[in-house]
């Protein structure tokens, strides 16, 4: 069992947070991700149909950079976020200390001596860092919904992960959404083929705007897709509540992987 309250050193300073673990209580697992979900999609609709709950979003582009594809075995090394309210610190960005030896350095640019220091934070210790950043940019009683591209398959599977090998729940308030399907559409409306001109680079290229900063890294990325979102949503008419309503939340994932297992 993990204590209730944890002090871990990052670099020179002491992080403390407070981490709650779970009791031995008699109830279903199963019955409990069921509630949840239930409770998920009341909120999905309820806040898709009415435009003052919609309001109360958050809205937050995000990206990461790892050390390769594999989501069970690789490591997120850098995670760069944008809240699109803008204003004071309406940006985050740091590099994650993996570890481990960066094998793909020649993707991103990120090597192994830049985040194997001890005053890059681990992923354990990030994680209440990044927790407490997201609850300052979140409007009182309002959902977040976390934004990225090609999010369901790469980045949400990734952060998912992470937060569970350190022994962190993903916040019940957290929506995902992934910007790929958007991207499909747009291509569909213009008569394009819908897999054609999707990526990140093809898309800021179709829509002409300037590379800001080096590409792959994950500020880059995030800045980029800021401004595609903008004009996607502008082009299929999207507000906020239509996005919510594509959102998922990781639970939905696992569900998803555990029924092509069986299937």
């Amino acid at each position: 069992n993990h204590p209730n309250q944890q002090k871990r050193q990052s670099g020179s300073r002491n992080i403390r947070w407070i981490n709650v673990t779970s009791t031995n209580l008699n109830i279903n697992k199963s019955e409990i991700n069921e509630f949840q979900r239930l409770h998920y999609c009341d909120i999905q609709q309820k806040i898709s149909e009415s435009k003052d709950l919609a309001g109360t979003i958050t809205v937050i582009v995000f990206d990461i950079e790892t050390t390769g594809f594999s989501r069970e075995n690789e490591r997120i090394i850098e995670i760069a976020m944008q809240d699109l309210l803008g204003g004071e610190n309406s940006t985050f960005q740091t590099l994650v200390n993996p570890e481990r030896y960066v094998p793909n350095s020649h993707i991103h640019g990120i090597s192994t001596p830049m985040v194997n220091r001890t005053d890059v934070p681990r992923m354990k210790d990030l994680i209440p860092i990044l927790l407490q950043y997201v609850k300052s940019r979140q409007k009182p009683g309002g959902h977040v919904l976390w934004i990225a591209h090609n999010a369901r398959c790469f980045d949400v599977p990734f952060l998912f992960n992470e937060f569970s090998r350190c022994f962190f729940e993903v916040p019940p308030d957290w929506l995902f959404m992934d910007t790929l399907p958007l991207a499909r559409e747009v291509m569909k409306s213009e008569g394009l083929k819908p897999s054609s001109k999707v990526s990140l680079q093809a898309l800021r290229e179709h829509y002409g705007i300037p590379l800001i900063g080096s590409a792959h890294r994950a500020m880059s990325d995030v800045k980029t897709l800021s401004l595609i979102l903008q004009r996607m949503t502008f082009d299929l008419k999207l507000p906020v509540s239509d996005l919510v309503a594509r959102s998922f939340r990781p639970s939905d994932l696992a569900n998803a992987k555990k029924k092509k297992n069986s299937s």
